[in-house]
């Protein structure tokens, strides 16, 4: 009964999601082309915002634990299990005062409205996984950005997003540039639970009554760390013990 309904309202989910998208998509150009990166970067906040709201057709519901106070006079460097695109939103929304940015596969840089201008002109980067000769030196100038403008480097290191929740082993090959180009960060490790559960019948129709949960674990400064291969098993560790069966 209950995926039968979901028929129905994905269709209305997913008609508010690209109307969203359209909207913002031309919001976006007009704010980045005519009033800079402050206006465009509170025009792809405003963005999340809606994006969060539209899963609400489909009963999802989302938690963000953050107990933390965090300085964003400071880089951050974020690093997250990932589950599905719905990690993305509400960490980019409740994380939005530290101006996060991502690694993101190239495909994501064309064809998608909002989405793809925001990758390209808000400060993220995009890398081609197959080519180390792009990808490498395209994170070692990321990260150099991320230390001199105090951004927010948000990296998935399982590099594929999980179908079932189960984690997947840390590519850490990234995270190791970003640690060195970085050195003035805090490494914020966030467990995602349950956004895998919006697919679980696929793409179309959607889950329904999803409960997205978000802890963030307390910032660890790289600083503290001589050894970067302790502090990305620190991180991987404290991840993946809160993941919930």
């Amino acid at each position: 009964m209950v995926k039968i309904l979901s028929y129905p309202l994905t269709v209305i989910y997913y008609l508010l999601f690209l109307i969203t998208l359209v909207i913002f998509h031309l919001l976006q150009w007009l704010c980045f082309n005519v009033f800079g990166y402050q206006a465009h970067k509170k025009c792809v906040d405003i963005l999340q915002f809606f994006l969060l709201k539209c899963t609400h057709v489909l009963g999802t519901r989302f938690t963000f634990d953050n107990p933390h106070t965090i300085s964003t006079n400071q880089p951050l460097i974020i690093v997250a299990n990932h589950q599905s695109m719905y990690d993305i939103s509400p960490i980019m929304w409740y994380m939005r005062k530290h101006h996060t940015k991502f690694i993101s596969k190239i495909e994501l840089g064309k064809g998608i409205p909002s989405v793809s201008y925001n990758l390209r002109h808000g400060g993220s980067v995009l890398i081609d996984r197959k080519n180390p000769r792009q990808s490498l030196p395209a994170i070692m100038k990321f990260g150099e950005y991320i230390e001199a403008n105090n951004r927010a480097a948000v990296i998935f290191p399982e590099g594929t997003r999980s179908k079932n929740g189960e984690p997947k082993p840390f590519q850490t090959k990234g995270l190791e540039i970003l640690l060195k180009k970085v050195p003035s960060a805090l490494v914020v490790p966030i467990t995602v639970n349950d956004s895998w559960k919006m697919l679980r019948y696929g793409k179309f129709p959607m889950g329904l009554g999803t409960h997205i949960k978000f802890k963030v674990h307390k910032p660890l400064k790289i600083a503290d760390y001589k050894d970067k291969t302790e502090l990305i098993n620190i991180v991987e560790n404290t991840i993946k013990l809160f993941i919930q069966p």
